[in-house]
């Protein structure tokens, strides 16, 4: 990461990640292109402790982080930003995924519904999609009129500079996912129960407009992709290389220095001889159902 880090607290040595969090099993099988399993979960066990690092640094000295994921649908932000905020403590980190705007909403400032969500000193934010739906899906799906998308087109840039010179790190990274790698996730998830809700009318429509929506990367990029808020593009057709790289990059691009604190010594506990507790007959338990 080119930081002087200690080892720190929980090096994470011999441990995995979370399996619960892991979507990549049975999706189209695994291929000698994939990166291997077990140097993945070694090696996001080792940035996942890195990310915890950077977390307390962020904390200690008011840093303020917004982090935005873009891409086509089923590129992978999601299972990324899973990986990022697995670790974390939710209280410093924060996901936004915003739903589709009220009337009150249509009505305000374009930028308005985004700007309560920013960071306070110590915290990051993660944004699921943001204000470059205008670009992408509002374009497309014509939910937008072109004098709405040329005024975004001009002020985005400038909305983008006053929050770095305010003093916030604004990192925007674009999953770029291949048509046929994009069909393969929209049929597995049609096929898996358990993530059928990720497939919506929405990204059915969006499938067919898979032009359209090269179009519109390319001129969204033509006009935001600015020194001071650059574009950085996450090659996704493999999920496990695409998680490790972007969390790669996004501590390399924070300064952050290893100020974990040291391991807590847990004293004795109090004696509390005095208090008696209620018989355990009167309590409701759940019935275990796994003997």
């Amino acid at each position: 990461m080119g930081k002087k880090h200690g080892k720190g607290k929980g090096s994470g040595e011999g441990e995995g990640p979370s399996r619960l969090m892991d979507d990549l099993a049975g999706e189209n099988g695994e291929s000698s292109s994939r990166l291997d399993r077990r140097f993945y979960e070694k090696e996001l066990v080792r940035l996942q402790v890195e990310l915890v690092k950077m977390q307390y640094w962020i904390k200690a000295t008011g840093f303020r982080l917004i982090v935005l994921f873009e891409g086509r649908d089923a590129a992978g932000k999601g299972g990324t930003i899973k990986r990022i905020t697995e670790p974390l403590n939710p209280r410093g980190c924060r996901v936004v995924a915003l739903g589709t705007p009220s009337d009150q909403q249509r009505s305000q400032w374009y930028f308005q519904r985004y700007v309560e969500h920013f960071p306070s000193a110590g915290e990051m934010v993660l944004f699921d999609r943001s204000w470059y739906n205008r670009a992408g899906v509002e374009r497309v799906m014509n939910f937008c009129t072109p004098e709405q998308l040329r005024e975004f087109e001009q002020s985005c840039p400038e909305f983008e500079r006053m929050l770095v010179r305010s003093g916030i790190l604004l990192l925007k990274y674009w999953f770029s996912v291949s048509d046929d790698e994009q069909e393969a996730r929209f049929r597995a998830r049609i096929d898996d129960p358990t993530r059928r809700w990720k497939l919506s009318p929405m990204d059915l429509e969006s499938r067919d407009r898979w032009v359209e929506f090269s179009q519109a990367k390319d001129e969204m990029f033509a006009h935001t992709n600015i020194p001071e808020a650059p574009w950085f593009t996450v090659e996704a057709d493999d999920k496990r290389r695409a998680r490790l790289n972007c969390i790669r990059h996004l501590l390399s691009k924070v300064p952050y220095e290893d100020m974990t604190p040291p391991a807590l010594k847990l004293p004795p506990r109090k004696s509390g001889k005095r208090y008696v507790r209620p018989p355990i007959n009167e309590q409701f338990f759940v019935p275990n159902g796994y003997p």
